[in-house]
């Protein structure tokens, strides 16, 4: 997708979609499109995502900076990592989940969510078994984006088991899940198979009784 106009019209939808699955509450979560001169379309800073309208889509270059005079995501630096890093990344999603959340923060030590042996680990690129481990790089929350963007960077270049491509996803504790992909329905797939993935974690965990 290369217009601003359609890549806004595209964004505004997904976020109805997002919110309709609870994954955009309140204000939480922010999504762009990377379009074809190289900037980037991204969400206005505290607008709720089920509700947005097109003049709430403004336009960065790809280091971050508004070219319009709006204030973008204060997230804005991890989506331009993302794009930086994965050559195939066209769209990014920011979502949040109850699960995703509580789960992120059980797992106090971990580095990353295992995921094994889901069959909608075929969702990721290059997957086609669901007879595979993955492992979702998990770090923790911080309001310093370029220290944070910094400490992702090495994380995103891991290959898939049996793909050469990288996994399109990553979690920041008590925070929100990232999935990104080369449509923005590509990435929407991603964000929604990573929250069940994410989500089936979570009540394995209840099931054998594990606590914080």
């Amino acid at each position: 997708m290369t217009d601003f106009a359609a890549a806004a019209a595209a964004i505004v939808e997904t976020g109805r979609r997002l919110d309709a699955r609870g994954l955009a509450p309140a204000s939480g979560g922010n999504y762009s499109v990377l379009l074809g001169d190289g900037t980037i379309a991204i969400t206005l800073s505290g607008v709720h995502k089920g509700r947005l309208s097109s003049d709430q889509i403004m336009r960065v270059s790809h280091a971050g900076l508004s070219l319009d005079g709006k204030k973008p995501s204060a997230e804005t630096l991890l989506h331009c990592l993302v794009y930086a890093v994965d050559p195939a990344a066209r769209c990014v999603l920011h979502t949040h989940s109850v699960a995703g959340t509580v789960l992120s923060r059980a797992l106090a030590d971990a580095r990353s969510i295992v995921l094994t042996g889901y069959e909608l680990l075929k969702i990721y690129p290059g997957l086609g078994t669901h007879d595979a481990s993955v492992a979702m790089p998990l770090v923790d929350n911080s309001q310093d984006m370029a220290a944070l963007a910094e400490q992702l960077q090495p994380l995103l270049t891991g290959r898939l088991p049996g793909s050469s491509q990288c996994l399109p996803a990553f979690y920041i504790r008590g925070h929100g899940l990232y999935g990104w992909g080369p449509t923005i329905a590509a990435a929407e797939n991603v964000v929604e198979a990573s929250e069940f993935l994410i989500a089936c974690e979570w009540e394995t965990l209840k099931l054998h009784g594990v606590r914080q």
